[in-house]
């Protein structure tokens, strides 16, 4: 599913009306009710509903909602908020439409007028604004938008929520609180920002019968579970342990043994066929308990790297520590260019004095650090890249020539030539120390297994997630769930989603 910005979705109507042949009165016809049976499932026979409409495109599927609602026999007041010179164009149509099928609407007219109004509703549409909305909310947006936040109402938004931008890079504004968000034709940016996806409340998209196979690719994608079917590397009946790859993990310590020992489980658990582990060797006699079916390699020349030929992935940083004489064996790994390095925790901020030298590596290269660890790589503040982070991810990742994994609860994963995937799998149990190296594990494993490391990649992180997810329903709370649970729950999850 594309992920599109204001301005890709306004190409996509263009597309369809033009290449395509689409009138726009049929695309708005067909936007109003798809969203009106998506909405359907949070309303009630018995509900008294409240539809506002405003200019544009928006408010012309509010026109087509309101009459079909009404046409199904529920109890509608259709509320126009805009001035009439404002509903033009298709929108205007479908005004005329509504008044021939005998439906009465409210022009507003005064704020108090529409307040007793919702003071009698059970649910509240938001038909106002769309995607071309920019800056904070003008009258009488504001007060209407205030008004509806305050009601013990049931609040469902078209498209996007008024007053959310569609794009990222806008931090101060004053939207609609929605309940529910039934999104047309693709998501926007908004709905995977910390600060303005709460504003949708739960979402599903509706299409509207603009053709695919004619649209612009946006190389900006909601990876699901669909796409895991798809592109999870099946396991050959006669495949043996060297076929699935042999990885390295570098990291852990005498008083961090737990990551590297979770990065190694995680990594078999995920169809590594066989692992190696490079650590102080004070910490193996508290990690070869928990994942016996790792060997121990030692470093050379006193070091924790040993002699990197012959694996196809390696795995850097998780529980290493921060001490700057570690620097040297960043330089290493980084000059070994032809196996996929992945670098994580510690090894994120050994990396900043080298990420010019990353651009050398023949071999992928992938970074997956946190929004914090992010800021110490880019120079970023924390702000700025939750503000924007679809932008500063594909700025760094061509800049660097790296893959990067910005993690979060929609995890942004981008290639070196800025093609992007987002996960939204997961929740709030993964919030806890030893996720991020669970996750490195998962990566480790399907990037020595998977040809397409973008596929990988995005993979991984579905799995991971939806492991989450699964042990939430089933046995576990957010509050309890461990990392080393996730790990144990794989099976159930490669279960689901191997052929």
């Amino acid at each position: 599913m594309d992920i599109v910005t204001a301005q890709e979705m306004y190409e996509r109507d263009r597309v369809a009306m033009e290449a395509a042949g689409l009138d726009g009165k049929m695309l708005m016809e067909n936007a109003g009710r798809a969203v009106t049976y998506d909405l359907l499932r949070h309303i009630q026979k018995e509900h008294t509903i409240v539809v506002l409409i405003g200019a544009g495109n928006n408010g012309g599927d509010g026109f087509v909602i309101a009459r079909t609602l009404l046409n199904l026999g529920y109890d509608v007041e259709a509320w126009q908020v805009v001035p009439d010179a404002k509903i033009t164009g298709d929108a205007e149509a479908h005004k005329r439409i509504f008044q021939a099928s005998g439906h009465p609407y409210r022009l507003l007219k005064s704020s108090e007028d529409l307040n007793t109004s919702l003071g009698r509703a059970d649910v509240c549409i938001d038909a106002m604004l769309g995607i071309g909305v920019k800056g904070r909310l003008k009258e009488p947006y504001v007060d209407i938008v205030r008004l509806c936040n305050e009601k013990s109402i049931v609040r469902l938004a078209v498209d996007l929520p008024s007053g959310v931008p569609a794009d990222e890079g806008q931090e101060d504004f004053e939207a609609f609180q929605a309940h529910y968000t039934s999104i047309i034709e693709a998501p926007k940016q908004s709905a995977f920002l910390q600060h303005t996806q709460p504003y949708y409340g739960e979402w599903s998209v509706v299409e509207i019968g603009i053709p695919p196979k004619q649209l612009p690719d946006p190389r900006r994608r909601l990876w699901d579970g669909a796409d895991v079917k798809r592109t999870l590397p099946e396991r050959d009946a006669h495949s043996h342990k060297g076929s699935h790859g042999k990885g390295l993990i570098i990291g852990g310590s005498p008083l961090m043994p737990g990551s590297v020992a979770m990065t190694a489980r995680a990594s078999l658990r995920s169809g590594a066929g066989l692992i190696a582990v490079s650590t102080d060797p004070e910490a193996i006699p508290a990690i070869s308990p928990y994942v016996q079916e790792a060997t121990f390699v030692e470093g050379r020349d006193g070091g924790q790297v040993p002699d990197l030929e012959g694996y196809d992935g390696i795995a850097f940083g998780m529980g290493f520590g921060r001490d700057s004489k570690k620097e040297n064996v960043v330089e290493r790994l980084i000059e070994e260019k032809e196996t996929p390095l992945l670098v994580d925790a510690d090894g994120l901020y050994l990396l900043k004095g080298f990420l010019l030298a990353l651009e050398k590596r023949e071999a992928p290269t992938v970074l997956t650090p946190h929004p914090g660890e992010f800021a110490h790589l880019s120079g970023l503040s924390i702000k700025e890249i939750l503000n924007s982070p679809f932008s500063h991810s594909k700025n760094f990742a061509e800049e660097h020539g790296v893959y990067l994994v910005l993690k979060g609860p929609s995890t942004i994963i981008t290639s070196p030539d800025g093609e992007q995937r987002v996960d939204i799998s997961g929740n709030a149990g993964l919030a806890k120390g030893g996720s991020g190296d669970v996750l490195s594990g998962i990566l480790l494993s399907l990037m020595m297994q998977t040809e397409d490391v973008l596929d990988a990649l995005s993979n991984g992180c579905f799995l991971h997630g939806t492991t989450a997810d699964l042990l939430v329903q089933d046995g576990h709370s957010k509050v309890d769930l461990l990392a080393s649970d996730v790990i144990e729950g794989l099976s159930r999850t490669f279960r689901t989603f191997s052929s």
